[in-house]
């Protein structure tokens, strides 16, 4: 990274003019030419109250906004005007102005698609501009909320003035410049070049929204005396002057300023450009002073009582709040930028790049705390925004609502790359080392041994290519790079990590048995993930007492559903003590969950006459208060398949006759408390008081967008004869302190009862 003078930061940039609303193609990749005759056609959804996937259509053509009309108007209308927009395909249209009425031309009228058509200028009109509509006519669209592969994200900011990129442009000079790039001179991209904007009138409003598109919570002073000796010897060209923000907008285009006209060379009277410097937030602090402070300011403040969850990338997420102890979401019922960006610089990010709504990232569990959240952009907090509080009609969980925050420039991208694959989501992972030393970097392999998905989890997020589908120890079938060499092995990964060098591994003294290149590290990476959930009230519902006879459990004992004492019974006289409880397992993420394995390498078992997909899917344990082990279901395989689903999901997914196995999104697995092996074996067991606790997918086999939320615990107590579960919740859905409380009811640490 080192080595480039101060004039060249490209990356830098907040470049959020490829991500507009509006669109100039029909196809995936926004630098595709259009179809349509003529001027460059772009779309817009507008219009209020509105998702994000759905509003009044509105068309740029002949320099000018306006609307089309609904005379005519058919779904295969809506299925080219949903794919302009970036969405796969339309799910129903609106007519009679439903999202409100616009302003300027109708472009068009009596259009008629058959819904194929690459550009809705490939449609029959009535011709561009000719119309007997008024605006009470203007047509909208809904749009399945699935984007087209490869297409950027929509973003709800509309480019005003003609600025578009920004930058900061550091001036202290040094070898190896450490990343982010916090203060510097703010640039506007012009034409082919930079320009840069007066500071006459410039104020710390100005210098917020700037930091905040750079990805930092907060601005701070700045020297000017050290940037007034550095400027008076360079050639300067003033582009903006008189800009003025009111620091809640999320981007400088927002805000007034004026544009210099010709040569504005020595057009400022004060002759400064706007310099500013930010304040990072605690992921992107360098320093351990920084690092210092920033610990203790967590330390007074407690727990956090908001985070995002559900995200591929740093930044991006579904908002969750804590209330009286519990976490739940946020109906999205008015939510927008103003909002967002409140979130995002309380997580110390910057400002909101897009508000989202309909649950975009995924849905939640428990309560939804609030709702109509209204803030103004100043608050400190969301929790000083005005908000009602929620009722159980106004919202369900497929309204959540999630953000996604500019964040810091850190350059981890430019540190690793995908080789051999057959799409830019795939490939053997190669690493770049020496980077930074003024060297050209150099690329190597990653050693495939112990590789798997939270560390494929990681290389996704730091090639910005979202979520991991599988992480793969063996591409010897991706062989196409001249990279040969092993340089990195031992890693090992939490998961929340940026990039791969953040996680543990063995430096610069390798150890990796199979150093080959086929035994290099891989990865698929994938835009969503499913996320498993259990019904936690359908365990405590269901939970009872069965003394099981031993000649009952042959086929059970193949599959090692019983503790390892029973191999000692006298078979197949007695009978062993089972805690018995139907699991639902819901999928409420955004992509199917599908077993790792291939159908090749699937199971056979005669005593149930299914084939088991997964060696372990489900961790089904009986814990001490303090968290020792004293009993474990050992529910080995599972064949994964829809036993229900909601209302308007159909089943894809059936065990029976060899067929698929997996979970839909939006379905359930049901195993029901009387089938074999859905029980923990407590013959063992003393009385006392207990945690019963059930992990799902416990080994990360396959990826997630939450592997938080895959436990439940309840509280157990045990007489000998009778057990009582209670208080059973998912283990990520109460906060620390409850979590706590819940591990030391009273009478808790009285184990044995008399």
């Amino acid at each position: 990274m080192g080595g480039c003078g101060s004039w060249a930061w490209p990356e830098l940039l907040v470049l959020l003019g490829s991500a507009w609303l509006w669109v100039g193609s029909a196809q995936p990749t926004p630098s595709s030419p259009t179809h349509a005759p003529g001027p460059q056609l772009r779309f817009r959804l507008a219009g209020y109250p509105r998702k994000h996937n759905e509003g009044r259509v509105e068309v740029f053509y002949n320099d000018e906004w306006g609307t089309i009309c609904d005379d005519d108007f058919t779904l295969g209308n809506a299925h080219v005007l949903c794919r302009h927009l970036g969405f796969v395909a339309a799910t129903g249209w609106a007519h009679s102005a439903k999202y409100g009425k616009g302003v300027g031309r109708i472009w068009l009228d009596n259009v008629n698609c058959a819904g194929s058509e690459k550009s809705i200028g490939d449609c029959k009109h009535r011709g561009w501009g000719n119309s007997d509509c008024s605006h009470e006519e203007d047509a909208g669209v809904v749009c399945k909320d699935e984007r087209i592969p490869g297409f950027k994200d929509s973003n709800v900011i509309e480019v005003r003035n003609h600025v578009e990129e920004v930058r900061l442009r550091p001036v202290v000079s040094g070898g190896r410049r450490q990343l982010p790039v916090t203060e510097g001179i703010v640039e506007v991209r012009y034409k082919d070049s930079w320009a840069q904007i007066c500071d006459q009138g410039w104020h710390s409003h100005n210098s917020r929204v700037v930091c905040g598109m750079m990805g930092f919570p907060a601005e701070k002073k700045v020297n000017r005396n050290f940037y007034k000796l550095f400027t008076e010897r360079q050639q300067l060209n003033y582009r903006l002057h008189s800009v003025s923000c009111t620091g809640t907008e999320v981007h400088l285009s927002m805000c007034s300023f004026e544009f210099y006209r010709g040569n504005s060379s020595a057009a400022c009277g004060s002759g400064m450009p706007a310099v500013v410097s930010c304040v990072p937030g605690p992921l992107f602090a360098t320093g351990n002073a920084h690092k210092k402070k920033q610990r203790q300011q967590q330390q007074q403040q407690g727990q956090p009582r908001i985070r995002l969850k559900g995200g591929a990338r740093v930044g991006e997420g579904r908002v969750e709040v804590l209330k009286s102890s519990e976490w739940g979401t946020i109906c999205d019922d008015h939510w927008n930028l103003q909002s967002a960006s409140v979130v995002c610089r309380e997580l110390g990010f910057g400002s909101a790049k897009e508000a989202l709504t309909g649950a975009r990232m995924g849905q939640g569990t428990g309560p939804i705390h609030l709702n109509e959240v209204q803030c103004r952009g100043t608050e400190k907090s969301l929790w000083n925004c005005p908000f009602r509080n929620i009722t159980q009609e106004d919202c369900k969980h497929s309204e959540d609502a999630a953000v996604r925050c500019n964040i810091p420039y850190m350059g981890y991208e430019n540190l690793i790359r995908l080789s051999g694959g057959r799409s830019r989501f795939e490939g053997r992972v190669e690493v770049a080392v020496g980077a930074g030393d003024g060297d050209q970097p150099r690329w190597g392999l990653v050693c495939g041994e112990g590789w798997g998905t939270l560390e494929a989890m990681v290389a996704c997020r730091q090639l910005g290519l979202g979520f991991a589908n599988h992480g793969l120890q063996e591409t010897w079938y991706w062989d196409a790079s001249n990279v040969t060499e092993m340089v990195m092995s031992g890693v090992k990964c939490a998961g929340h990590e940026m990039s791969l060098s953040h996680c543990q591994h063995h430096g610069a003294s390798l150890s990796c048995r199979n150093t080959g290149t086929r035994f290099a590290a891989g990865v698929i990476c994938s835009e969503t993930a499913s996320d498993l959930l259990l019904h936690a009230p359908l365990v405590q519902e269901t939970a009872y007492i069965e003394d099981r006879p031993l000649h009952m459990l042959y086929c059970a004992a193949e599959e090692n559903c019983l503790a390892s004492s029973a191999r000692l019974a006298n078979w197949p006289y007695g009978h062993r003590r089972l805690l018995r409880f139907s699991s639902q397992i819901h999928n409420r993420g955004r992509a199917d969950f599908r077993p790792k394995a291939g159908r090749h390498s699937w199971v056979w078992h005669e005593c149930h006459r299914h084939y088991h997909s997964m060696d372990i899917f489900t961790h089904y344990d009986i814990l001490t208060p303090n968290g020792t082990k004293v009993a474990e279901g050992h529910k080995a395989s599972f064949c994964l398949e829809d036993t229900e689903c909601e209302e308007d999901v159909a089943k894809r997914y059936e065990c029976a006759n060899f067929g698929e196995q997996g979970i839909t999104v939006g379905c359930w697995d049901l195993y029901r408390h009387d089938i074999d092996c859905q029980w923990i074996d407590i013959t063992d067991v003393k009385p006392g008081n207990y945690i019963l606790q059930v992990v799902i997918n416990p080994n990360f086999e396959v990826a997630e967008s939450d592997f938080t939320n895959n436990a439940m615990k309840c509280n157990c107590k045990y007489d000998g004869h009778r057990i009582w579960v209670h208080s059973c919740h998912i283990g990520d859905a109460l906060s620390e302190e409850a979590n706590k409380r819940f591990e030391q009811y009273p009478g808790q640490l009285n184990n044995q009862i008399s």
